[in-house]
């Protein structure tokens, strides 16, 4: 299974050509027919708890999901939009949460998948290479694909190898959504989440988006989905948005937007995931994820990009310790986001069931009911996401 993209690799691979040519051209998406998302997602066939359960992806606790399990009821009731796998068990370390071997996550899999109505429920994991990498070699897989910080010192044949193996192998056990790849800039050598793990492909936005390219080609030729990360920029941050409010305004430079801008130009981004990072240039008030400048106005009108937008984990330190759940949810929807991500992974306390959720966004589109055109454009950009599995 192979999801079709046009794609600029080849003018990547020969020196990292420059996009000026293009640079002035008015950035349009492709244009998909009403009729097609109609046999999609037939008009008035999804309640509105369906609708705003198909914005989430959830984490879970469980190595199998029958359809007794409370995540089979939830994606079957409200048909989320897909689901997180973690191998680390937040509760008890020695237990796995979702993976435990190859044999087991091909099951969870199609478990999961029978629970949903149209066999195209969004299985994700982060799986970018180096200390990133949910399928390890203790589970039975490869478990050895490089950081990004060592990817460039390979030859281009080595690294489109190495990522068509990773796509394979995540097809193989039925992973069809890749959280990855990384295009932060190494641009702060003090930055431990980004620079000291390694995963950024350096510190030229043309290098970054060269091998971006060759992951996301290699992904896509394996039936996976990706997601370019962390929107606006997290390269620049010393802090980690898993812990706690992060303000990068007096480190944050304007090229960390070259990437998104650059291949926003090619039409290859499936979903781009937003950071919380706080930065008063762009927004005074709000971390990115929950900023309609940011959201809507950066990354959908300057840079023309009108595929699905997921937020990183709505748990972290950055978000749950500043702004309360039900806020998060109506300034996350605002600001443009289609995917609302909930881990359940980060805090045994801050597990959060998918019926609450779904019953705060209900309470705020009566308050607003200008939330419901919002919800129904997400389900309509989630749906032509899903159309290309």
């Amino acid at each position: 299974m192979k999801i079709k993209h046009f794609s600029l690799l080849g003018l990547f691979i020969l020196g990292g050509c420059s996009l000026n040519a293009v640079d002035n051209k008015e950035l349009k998406q492709p244009v998909v027919a009403q009729e097609q998302i109609a046999q999609i997602m037939p008009e008035g066939t999804r309640t509105l708890e369906q609708k705003i359960g198909s914005m989430l992806m959830v984490g879970f606790m469980g190595t199998s999901a029958p359809k007794n399990s409370q995540i089979c009821k939830d994606i079957a009731k409200y048909d989320l939009a897909g689901v997180i796998l973690f191998d680390m068990n937040p509760v008890n370390h020695k237990q796995a949460k979702n993976i435990s071997s190859k044999w087991q996550l091909a099951k969870l899999t199609k478990e999961l998948q029978a629970c949903s109505k149209d066999g195209k429920l969004l299985i994700s994991v982060d799986q970018e290479g180096g200390k990133v990498q949910r399928l390890k070699s203790k589970y039975g897989f490869y478990g050895k694909f490089p950081k990004a910080s060592d990817v460039i010192k390979l030859s281009d044949a080595r690294v489109k190898q190495h990522y068509e193996q990773m796509g394979a192998e995540l097809n193989s056990v039925g992973i069809n959504y890749n959280l990855a790849p990384d295009v932060d800039l190494a641009i702060n050598k003090k930055n431990y989440v980004i620079y000291k793990l390694g995963r950024s492909y350096g510190a030229n936005p043309k290098q970054v988006v060269k091998y971006a390219s060759i992951f996301m080609d290699a992904m896509h030729n394996n039936g996976v989905l990706t997601s370019l990360k962390h929107f606006p920029g997290h390269g620049s941050s010393l802090g980690d948005t898993h812990k706690g409010f992060v303000d990068v305004t007096n480190l944050w430079k304007e090229v960390e937007l070259e990437p998104y801008r650059m291949l926003a130009q090619t039409h290859t981004i499936d979903t781009v995931m937003v950071a919380h990072v706080f930065n008063k240039k762009l927004d005074a008030k709000y971390p990115a994820t929950l900023s309609e400048k940011i959201v809507n106005g950066k990354l959908r009108n300057e840079f023309g990009f009108d595929g699905v937008v997921i937020t990183d984990d709505l748990q972290m330190g950055a978000i749950n310790q500043k702004y309360g759940l039900k806020n998060t949810l109506k300034l996350a929807i605002n600001a443009g986001n289609d995917i609302l991500l909930f881990g359940n992974q980060l805090s045994v306390k801050s597990m959060v069931k998918t019926s609450t959720l779904v019953n705060m966004v209900k309470e705020l589109e009566k308050q607003d009911p200008t939330m419901l055109d919002k919800i129904e454009a997400s389900n309509r950009r989630l749906d032509i996401l899903k159309a290309k599995l």
